[in-house]
């Protein structure tokens, strides 16, 4: 595929300020009215909006560099190059595996562009249940607009690819309301590696966007940092900037380059793994016990089927087609409801999903071109034994989510992978094969009735994933229930914002970029008038 010109080579050319830590040098020292720590969906746009304001920002990154010129539609290459621990973060129990970005960018460089507003049902039941009065409707609809624009996110125009058509089908054959889901994409060649990173500067991710520009207007951007704490003033009442340190070539190991930022005011968009992280190595105040706890995921379970047609699943938009009707069939705090999508099947990230070993393995894959692929994002934090997962910190201070999987949550698994056969047979599956390691092929619907109630739910037993961090630093009314206020302010710590997933206080019930984005671009604005 030939290349496209890379936005990045022109900018560096005109001299923004980007600087690759892993590159031998003394300790870097800098001061600046705001430093960003990360640079996804929260910091990319909290940058972009503090530097059009006239501020020095500085925004760190933990990840390296990578634009549309290196990005070449390998797996192999971009997972080690673009996601937090080769796209094989996993829980504490080892029995959920987690993908989040690690790059300029973030997330959205490698997301697959879909993009939901909060449902209005999560906003209802986060103001009656957790105060957050601020969280109206039509108040936060100018952010969501603004988002919108700004990223290009509408209506998908092209056919669905084959797997995401299935679903289509298999749904309105059983009378299952489906719809299409936008994406924030702009002259798109529909070439279905986004998780790769975008070749074609196509995806209107904060790497093409807000990065750019406040980079155009006098931001500086480090990379290979990896910030280890907040400087804290001596009463602890506010931070003085962050400490960090330089990461080697290999963007793992600390090269021993350590990086001082002073700042006025301090962002952390870390993430909602990252984001506890640092504050809990910090040692941050947390008089309530708070820090780190109700961390959602929408724990995501997977059902394959086998086609006689060539599905191609690895070809055209991911996610192009969706189904809430099971959100919206039981009381929001009743059993969990869940969300239908598909994901892209390459070949790296199908062999490490599939079940089963040696040969049976091999057989699978051979027959990689004819699965269609469906998943369902379990909505989590709602139902009263839902209550998340925590953060805690290694010996080595590095991040840890224990994310204990119960009744409630296995319930609601073996409820959705019963559906996803169902829907998949109604699509004209010859076979179904729930993602389980005990799993067989089952040829009809009712052999799959029969063995989908029989399989133990258990962790490393039923294969779970997760591409959606949330909490873990909730947003509240009032300190005794919350890290943060409703504009994302930390309660103890008066300058240190909080800019990402981890102010939600539950799951959202959709995936969260966009959520992220409009909250993102209203706790910006709000430190700007502060500023």
């Amino acid at each position: 595929m030939s290349k496209l010109p890379d936005l990045w080579q022109d900018g560096l050319a005109a001299g923004w300020k980007v600087t690759d830590a892993s590159q031998p040098g003394p300790d870097l020292k800098l001061e600046c009215d705001v430093v960003i720590v990360g640079s996804g969906a929260g910091g990319g746009m909290a940058a972009e909006q503090l530097a059009s304001a006239g501020l020095q920002v500085v925004l760190l990154e933990e990840g390296g560099l990578y634009s549309s010129r290196h990005f070449n539609l390998r797996e192999a290459e971009a997972y080690p190059q673009l996601y937090q621990e080769s796209a094989n973060r996993l829980t504490a129990d080892k029995g959920i595996t987690i993908l989040q970005g690690r790059t300029v960018g973030g997330s959205t460089t490698v997301n697959w562009t879909s993009s939901f507003r909060t449902p209005a049902d999560t906003l209802a039941w986060w103001r009656s249940h957790h105060g957050l009065e601020a969280m109206q409707d039509a108040a936060l609809q100018p952010w969501f607009e603004q988002a919108e624009a700004r990223l290009n996110i509408g209506p998908w125009q092209t056919d669905p690819n084959m797997n995401n058509a299935l679903l289509a089908q298999g749904c309105s054959k059983l009378g299952i309301r489906y719809a299409p889901i936008r994406r924030n994409v702009k002259g798109c060649w529909n070439l279905g590696y986004c998780g790769t990173g975008c070749a074609t500067n196509a995806k209107q991710s904060m790497l093409v966007t807000t990065i750019p520009v406040a980079l155009s207007r006098g931001a500086q951007l480090l990379t290979r940092v990896r910030v280890q704490q907040l400087w804290l003033s001596a009463d602890r009442t506010r931070a003085e900037g962050v400490i960090g340190l330089a990461l080697g070539p290999d963007g793992i190991r600390p090269s021993g380059r350590r990086v001082q930022v002073r700042a006025r005011q301090v962002v952390l968009s870390a993430g909602a793994i990252g984001t506890p992280a640092v504050l809990l190595r910090s040692q941050a105040p947390d008089p309530y016990r708070l820090l780190g706890k109700r961390t959602f995921l929408h724990p995501v379970v997977m059902s394959g089927g086998l086609f006689r047609q060539p599905v191609e699943g690895y070809n055209g938009a991911p996610q192009t087609i969706y189904s809430d009707h099971f959100l919206h069939t039981q009381p929001i705090d009743g059993p969990l409801g869940f969300k239908l999508e598909v994901p892209p099947v390459h070949p790296l990230i199908m062999a490490s999903t599939l079940p089963g070993n040696g040969m049976a393995h091999q057989r699978l894959m051979k027959t990689l071109p004819y699965w269609q692929v469906s998943l369902a994002l379990m909505r989590d934090g709602f139902h009263p034994q839902s209550v998340g997962g925590s953060v805690g910190l290694r010996s080595d201070g590095t991040p840890v989510l224990s994310y204990p999987l119960g009744d409630v949550e296995w319930e609601a698994a073996r409820r959705a992978l019963l559906q996803m056969a169902e829907i998949q047979f109604a699509a004209g599956a010859r076979a179904v094969l729930p993602v389980h390691e005990d799993a067989g092929m089952a040829t009809s619907w009712r052999q799959a009735q029969d063995m989908i109630r029989q399989l133990p739910m258990q962790i490393l037993r039923t294969r779970v994933v997760s591409a959606h961090v949330m909490g873990g630093a909730m947003m509240s009314a009032d300190e005794r229930h919350g890290v943060v206020d409703q504009a994302g302010r930390h309660w103890q710590l008066g300058n240190v914002t909080v800019i990402d997933g981890s102010v939600f206080p539950t799951s959202i019930g959709a995936n969260p970029q966009l959520s992220v984005y409009a909250l993102a671009l209203r706790a910006a604005d709000a430190l700007r008038r502060r500023l």
